[in-house]
């Protein structure tokens, strides 16, 4: 965290919903100069504009007033880009694979990490951090799959993204290798939600917290693991919580705003929350 600037803002996915942004930064007064914003990745797909969102906070990076992490649909907008995966109409990312600089934007995005530290005792990732892993350990497996995202051989790259998709193994394992390690990597960084106590994942649960769940399966932060007794947790990804978790040390920002809920962005220095609705939807 840069102590020089004013304040440092976490803002939860924002997914092509370039009006509600805007109406985000007007109403916290954000100043490029001043303050500083880490976004919780899902920058793109079904809000009313991806194209310029992602131009928008590509800029914003570059002149070092942001960060990002990515989230699955970014992951997915690469996967679309490289040919690897077919674009849905509902994802709304045809302006960006069709744009000029669609291939400036691609590799700017595979550039960016899948974890951030915030400071000395705040860390994020798009969907969370699983209790079975410590904080070195999440760090380290993130920059695997990120030195692979990098690749200055795209053959790398596609072959990656050719392994991305898939629900299996839906359990990490130290002795996991190659393709199936690295998905699994990105699986628990961009994707989970429920989880159970040995670290098992659940792919198909997107509801709210008052909802049944999957006999033996729980929202991953409720199950107590070594990292939020040091450091706070912040993740974006489950729209249905609405920015509510329950717990001190783990915060959740995605509001749901290209649901027609709100866009949140979270201040490190008060903890106070900001919230905007999109009036697109």
């Amino acid at each position: 965290m840069n102590k020089a600037k004013r304040f440092h803002y976490v803002v939860g996915d924002v997914q092509g919903c370039f009006g509600a942004l805007q109406k985000l930064l007007e109403t916290i007064n954000f100043d490029t100069e001043k303050d500083f914003i880490w976004f919780a990745g899902d920058l793109v797909a079904r809000g009313e504009n991806s194209l310029k969102t992602l131009r928008f906070i590509k800029s914003m990076v570059e002149k070092k007033c942001a960060a990002t992490v990515l989230g699955n649909h970014d992951l997915t907008l690469i996967a679309c880009a490289r040919g690897i995966k077919k674009a849905k109409t509902k994802d709304k990312i045809h302006d960006i694979l069709e744009a000029k600089d669609c291939d400036e934007l691609i590799d700017w995005l595979r550039h960016q990490p899948l974890y951030l530290a915030l400071n000395d005792t705040a860390i994020m990732t798009h969907a969370g951090i699983p209790h079975i892993w410590n904080i070195q350990q999440v760090e380290n497996y993130a920059i695997e799959v990120e030195k692979v995202l990098r690749d200055k051989n795209w053959k790398n790259v596609d072959t990656f993204l050719k392994e991305m998709y898939s629900n299996e193994p839906d359990i990490w394992s130290d002795h996991l290798t190659g393709q199936t390690r690295l998905r699994v990597i990105v699986n628990y960084l961009t994707r989970m939600r429920l989880i159970d106590i040995e670290g098992r994942l659940d792919f198909h649960f997107k509801e709210g917290l008052n909802d049944p769940m999957p006999q033996g399966f729980a929202p991953w932060f409720s199950i107590k693991g070594q990292i939020e007794k040091t450091h706070q947790i912040f993740f974006g990804h489950w729209a249905a919580l609405e920015g509510k978790t329950h717990h001190k040390m783990i915060h959740n920002v995605d509001g749901g705003c290209v649901w027609g809920g709100h866009m949140i962005a979270y201040r490190l220095e008060d903890h106070k929350k900001f919230k905007v609705n999109n009036s697109m939807q």
